[in-house]
């Protein structure tokens, strides 16, 4: 059991938790590419492997702070061979979820694409096998179940942002329940690095 199911961390599951065949899994990369690309969850198992100790904060008020284990972006990006003119990625899930996210927002050095959390595989309630971490934004751009990434020229709509949420996806200033402690907390706006 992950520290996320003993803190019973929030479920979000905006289209569902979609059934996976883990052993047929696939994460496709389309779009703005040299050429497209399929990787299977042991080939990113075979990636270089980092621990990002960082907090998710959802919009919806609470945050989590969590050792996530998994491939950086910064380490999984140069396989890819991007075309130039790429200026944002659209992440899908397996349930049909969307989020787009700025490539520039990609490039912070503690996203990650995660598969375990403190040394636990990720449940699948929490987006397993393989999910984003984008610490310095909202939750909802922390794409679950991911299926596919396509770099794209400009900004996609999302299933969140297509209902009027932000389409940055920073972090507002406002409070936010600490799962990990049970208080509330105040927040700055961006990655919240303070607790």
């Amino acid at each position: 059991m992950s520290i996320l199911k003993e803190l019973g961390v929030p479920v979000f599951k905006a289209e569902g938790i979609p059934r996976i065949d883990e052993k047929g899994y696939l994460l496709s990369l389309r779009g703005s590419l040299e050429k497209e690309l399929d990787f299977s969850l042991p080939a990113i198992k075979r990636m270089p492997f980092s621990q990002v100790n960082a907090r998710l904060t959802s919009v919806s008020g609470w945050s989590v702070r969590a050792l996530w284990e998994g491939v950086l972006w910064q380490d999984f990006f140069p396989e890819l061979n991007v075309l130039p003119a790429a200026t944002h990625v659209t992440f899908r899930s397996y349930g049909g979820y969307t989020t787009c996210v700025a490539l520039e927002d990609l490039q912070h050095p503690r996203v990650l694409l995660s598969y375990s959390v403190h040394g636990e595989v990720l449940e699948r309630e929490y987006g397993g096998p393989l999910r984003m971490i984008v610490p310095h934004l909202w939750g909802y751009k922390s794409c679950k179940w991911l299926q596919e990434i396509k770099f794209t020229t400009a900004q996609e709509g999302g299933y969140w942002e297509n209902r009027g949420y932000s389409e940055t996806g920073e972090i507002k200033k406002g409070k936010t329940f600490d799962v990990n402690s049970g208080q509330y907390r105040s927040i700055g706006g961006g990655e919240v690095l303070d607790f």
